[in-house]
């Protein structure tokens, strides 16, 4: 019996707009015509069967869209995807250098780096690993499958879900046809470096940073590619027929190109002989150095952090950091006496609180680097000690009131063999000049900071001195303080909306008992925060201070716990009393800090500036009494994820947040000193607020918000569209191109890269680190499993987005479960805790 033919009915709305609806049925009608029909015509002519398949991948769609549009993306884009990829580079990173720390002398393989990488993922990750899916096709497809079928029943009415022929048919659909063409082309490093380029076409190639490429290369597949296309031109050119002044430019080509094929001889030769040469110890030993003065030495971000570490090195950095102090001290105090002269002009008199402020600056230095009592001590000649100390006793502080002791310090620096003449022959001199791209050039070019920029002191600035600068104060038990945050509110200053916090304040002693009530922002607690932590490193496991929140930080529920949480933080007197008798000599410090904490409190009175001052002496006599030694938690922060680490409170600043993560994992800044990463971090505030302002968190919002729109998705589907089928015909696989053109893509991508580069860049971490930094990023693409890994956390973190109501984090583990790297940490795990559990 032949049934009847009916008249199919086709409802074309699936997401509510237009402009996205055509092209998704175009992609629709492609996949069932392409994957379905070519088959299925051979069995039947009833097309109910199609039909149903359409049907049912509709209701996917409308319920995907429905979800999409239920959910804030701003967070995902601008918080989930740079956390996952800096961790992704975290990863590599510490792959490398255990790489690199298993043999020196014998250069990893790329499978060696490949096992590695997934190694530290599970260290780092402690609960989940993909290198299954990412290795193995087989297992891969598996997982598309299982993730596919979740989807399908989270976004199938459930007659549709129970149909299993209809779900495996839309199932392999989805998987085989859709998601894993996009995963291989997406993770393919060819394609990656065809993206690069195109990215930056418009930038013109750079013939030094081409050199550069060819010499620091230690891929000979990169060398080869290079070094015949190099021939083929010579080749080419001395076949022309060529005369007059076209005869000069072809000899000049020729000779350029002989030079290219001769440096690329050169460097595989030696790769292959295995005898490379670390230029930085060739030019130690046999190279003639360019001098860099001290003065511009300590005028220089870059060469100063290395003059800094050698000093630490010897014994010296007393000096160093009484030099910068001094500096910072100078400006900061020539800077207060001017806003105080300008003050009394306008008849406001607060000359005993400035100079009572700039005599408690000037005695921490003179307490932490020339009294007795100071350890380190510098060393200058004691008359000058005496004179000052004189000064100190019987006259107001000027900004002046270093200057002999400094040019004393200076010329000890300058002068004795121990420090700078000692540098000089010291391979971090070397490095230096690395980094300042002076190897070659021996005209040294100085900051483009300019002149009058100071270190601000030692290396946190000098009224507010670092931890090392804040001198001893004595300590009155019988004082008790007592501080809790009262209330909560917004404020609105100059257009910019900020919580503030009223903080009430009990002070008794054995005769008197005082109350009074202060103001501060969030910014205030994390900056005290900030000064313990970065002092003290261990102490990290203990202080906890809450994270800020980006978006949606006004809300009043948001605010009341933000207060419940901050009042935790205040209350540190439940677990300091236990550790109250540990050392005293960085105990005393510690003690020291809330001086700047209870600095520019707002003052609700005219005796508010005494009671904030007294404020700050009585939180050292009981708040922070810590124990200035804490066993070593076993989470390195190296080994967990970005996002565990992240400075999330660095500022309520969406960019800067972003750009000091990604600057911290690409060129390695946590590794260096903090002076240096503080700089790094003032310089971006400065250069984003000079830039934007306070409205560039309000642009990033608006454009995720244009990312999300129906025109920007609906032109994302057509590229897909157009992509997979140009003009409507399915896209033929694309033969893998040769490989020596892939090679000349690669020299070509890091090229273009090292090209945009700004020497502003180099002149604050360095050129050597800026371009490490650079081809790290750069080598990290060229890896097509670990591309596949960081899609595939892409996706994770885009479907925990979408459904945050359902527990994708524990499937996903789940998907994974069958890693041999977890099985292996696993494994490893329960033989360390062996030893121990016997011993209970």
């Amino acid at each position: 019996m032949k049934r009847e033919a009916r008249t199919i009915k086709i409802d074309r709305r699936l997401t509510g707009a237009n402009i996205i609806d055509e092209p998704l049925q175009q992609v629709i009608q492609f996949s069932l015509r392409d994957y379905v029909q070519y088959w299925y015509y051979t069995l039947s002519d009833d097309e109910s069967f199609l039909l149903e398949i359409r049907q049912t991948l509709q209701n996917a769609l409308i319920q995907f869209a429905t979800r999409s549009k239920e959910i804030d993306w701003q967070p995902y884009f601008t918080t989930r995807i740079v956390d996952d990829f800096g961790t992704h580079l975290r990863v590599f990173r510490k792959a490398q250098q255990k790489i690199t720390e298993k043999d020196d002398q014998v250069k990893g393989t790329a499978e060696d780096l490949v096992d590695t990488f997934f190694e530290v993922e599970v260290e780092m990750e402690k609960d989940v690993c993909r290198d299954l899916v990412c290795t193995s096709p087989k297992d891969e497809e598996g997982f598309l499958r299982d993730l596919c079928e979740v989807l399908l029943y989270l976004l199938l009415p459930p007659g549709d879900f129970q149909n299993k022929i209809m779900r495996y048919f839309v199932r392999e659909i989805l998987a085989r046809g859709i998601l894993l063409p996009l995963i291989n082309q997406l993770s393919d490093p060819d394609y990656i470096n065809q993206y690069i380029i195109w990215m930056i076409r418009d930038s013109n190639c750079n013939y030094e940073a081409f050199m550069n490429i060819i010499k620091l290369s230690d891929n000979i597949g990169e060398l080869e590619a290079v070094r015949d296309k190099a021939a083929e031109e010579l080749q080419y050119l001395r076949s022309l027929d060529t005369a007059g002044d076209d005869i000069n430019t072809i000899k000049n080509q020729i000779n350029s190109l002989l030079f290219v094929k001769k440096v690329c001889d050169s460097r595989i030769q030696r790769l292959q002989s295995g005898k490379e040469i670390n230029t930085v110890k060739l030019a130690a030993n046999f190279g003639k150095l360019c001098t860099v003065p001290l003065d511009s030495i300590l005028v220089d971000n870059v060469a100063l952090q290395f003059f800094m570490d050698y000093m630490q090195q010897t014994g010296g950095q007393a000096h160093l950091f009484f030099w910068m102090t001094v500096e910072g001290y100078r400006v900061t105090a020539q800077q207060q006496l001017e806003v105080l002269s300008s003050r009394q002009k306008d008849g406001k008199h607060q000359t005993n609180q400035t100079k009572g402020l700039l005599r408690a600056a000037a005695v921490g230095i003179y307490e932490q680097y020339l009294s007795e009592k100071a350890s380190p001590r510098v060393t200058v000649d004691d008359y000058l000690v005496a004179k000052l100390a004189d000064t100190l006793n019987h006259e107001d502080p000027t900004p002046e009131i270093f200057d002999d002791i400094q040019r004393k310090v200076y010329e000890l620096m300058l002068r004795d063999e121990r420090f700078y003449p000692s540098f000089r022959q010291n391979a971090l001199y070397v490095r230096m000049l690395a980094e300042l791209d002076m190897l070659k050039d021996p005209s040294f070019r100085g900051s483009d900071d300019g002149d009058g920029e100071s270190f601000n002191g030692s290396p946190t600035g000098s009224i507010n001195l670092s931890l090392d600068d804040l001198s001893n104060v004595s300590s009155d038990d019988s004082v008790q303080l007592h501080a809790y945050i009262s209330d909560t509110g917004v404020c609105n200053d100059h257009g910019k909306t900020y919580a503030l916090y009223a903080i009430t304040v009990h002070r008794r002693s054995l005769n008197s008992e005082e109350m009074w009530k202060t103001y501060r922002r969030y910014s205030d607690f994390h900056d005290f925060h900030m000064r313990i932590t970065e002092q003290f490193e261990n102490l990290s496991s203990i202080l906890k201070l809450p994270g800020k929140k980006t978006f949606n930080n006004m809300d009043r529920d948001f605010l009341e716990k933000r207060k419940k949480d901050l009042n935790a933080y205040l209350q540190m007197d439940t677990f300091v009393n236990p550790l109250r008798n540990s050392m005293r000599n960085v105990s005393n410090a510690v003690k020291s800090l809330p001086d700047s904490f209870a600095e520019g409190m707002t003052k609700m009175s005219d005796n508010m500036g005494k009671m904030s001052e007294r404020l700050g002496q009585d939180i050292r006599q009981s708040f922070f009494k810590v124990p200035p030694l804490i066993p070593k938690t076993d989470s390195d922060p190296e080994h967990c994820r970005v996002s565990a680490q992240l400075d999330d409170t660095v500022d309520d600043n969406i960019p800067l947040r972003v750009m000091l993560l990604l600057m911290d994992e690409v060129f390695d800044l946590k590794e260096r000193n903090q002076w240096l990463r503080r700089n790094i971090k003032n310089l971006l505030q400065q250069l984003i607020r000079a830039t934007y302002g306070d409205t560039i968190n309000r642009k990033i919002v608006d454009h995720v918000d244009w990312m999300t729109s129906p025109e920007q998705v609906a032109d994302l589907v057509k590229r897909f569209r157009d992509a997979f089928w140009p003009n409507g015909i399915l896209a033929e696989t694309v033969p893998c191109r040769d490989k020596a053109i892939r090679m000349r893509t690669r020299v070509a991508g890091k090229t273009k890269l090292l090209s945009i580069m700004p020497d502003e860049l180099k002149h604050i971490i360095g050129a050597e680190t800026t371009r490490k930094g650079i081809l790290r990023v750069f080598e990290m693409f060229q890896h097509n499993q670990l591309n596949r890994r960081m899609v595939y956390v892409f996706l994770e973190g885009f479907l925990e987005s979408l459904f945050p109501q359902y527990k994708f984090r524990e499937l996903f583990n789940r998907l994974h479960s069958r890693s041999k790297q977890m099985q292996k940490y696993k494994q490893k795990l329960q033989t360390t805790q062996a030893p121990s559990l016997q011993k209970r």
